[in-house]
């Protein structure tokens, strides 16, 4: 039988994935979940860089059209066929302005780390996604030596496309692109010579943001802490790990 890579674009994980159980875990019941199988990775990897748009009519699960806002409460992390799971996110307020970055780590599916600082009073939300994204890698990166399966998860395109797809093309060009400059050109090297050393280990995951996913919204209330702070190192979060409460925390 073929093998087939199923692309989530709306559900509990959203990115591309190669096999069934785990999509139907990212799906099932999941209110307004949006997928599609394809015969390839390049298919499935293009057509989930379009959102599900060009002709791509993706299937539907649940009682709720796809695109009907979900309750503001979390949906539990599950991705529990990972050893390690990392969420990373950034925020800036005004955007450029106070920037921070949050990362929130799970061990074996259970909330482990909560991780804030990064703070750039002249920042923007890119170099804050860049800086979280950074430091996310070396702890994806000491985690997969210690023999651990390791996804690596974030709401930011412009990041995962920074060292997925472009920084290939712009090292081949001497760092260089057609119309201009690469922006944030220093950590997207650095994000990316990590990020090459360990790519055909780590799984990369774009999740949606704001959808309730637990990993991504405890990044973001931690990036929101980093900027709020003004703690220029990431500091590894010392609160009471009471999720709901942290939840609550200013959102970014």
């Amino acid at each position: 039988m073929a093998k087939k890579f199923y692309v989530v674009w709306s559900g509990r994980q959203t990115g591309v994935f190669t096999d069934w159980a785990t999509t139907q875990r990212a799906v099932d019941k999941y209110a307004g979940a949006r997928f599609k199988s394809f015969p390839t990775r390049a298919e499935a990897e293009q057509a989930f860089g379009r959102g599900g748009s060009a002709g791509v009519p993706p299937k539907t699960s649940g009682g709720r059209k796809a695109g009907t806002p979900r309750s503001k409460r979390s949906t539990p992390h599950t991705a529990h066929r990972f050893d390690v799971s990392i969420y990373c996110d950034g925020a800036c307020e005004p955007n450029p302005g106070n920037a921070g970055s949050g990362i929130a780590v799970y061990r074996a599916g259970k909330l482990a780390e909560l991780w804030f600082g990064l703070y750039n009073p002249r920042g923007t939300n890119n170099t804050a996604e860049l800086n979280a994204l950074y430091h996310a890698l070396r702890m994806a990166e000491a985690e997969i030596k210690s023999g651990n399966a390791v996804e690596l998860c974030s709401d930011s395109a412009y990041s995962l496309n920074c060292i997925r797809r472009w920084a290939p093309k712009w090292e081949k060009k001497g760092w260089k692109k057609p119309g201009g400059e690469i922006k944030n050109l220093e950590i997207i090297q650095d994000c990316y010579a990590i990020y090459r050393r360990m790519e055909e280990e780590l799984t990369l995951t774009h999740v949606a943001a704001h959808v309730g996913t637990e990993g991504n919204e405890l990044a973001d209330r931690m990036a929101m802490l980093g900027a709020e702070s003004k703690e220029r190192k990431l500091r590894l979060y010392q609160g009471t790990m009471d999720i709901p409460k942290l939840l609550k925390m200013r959102a970014g």
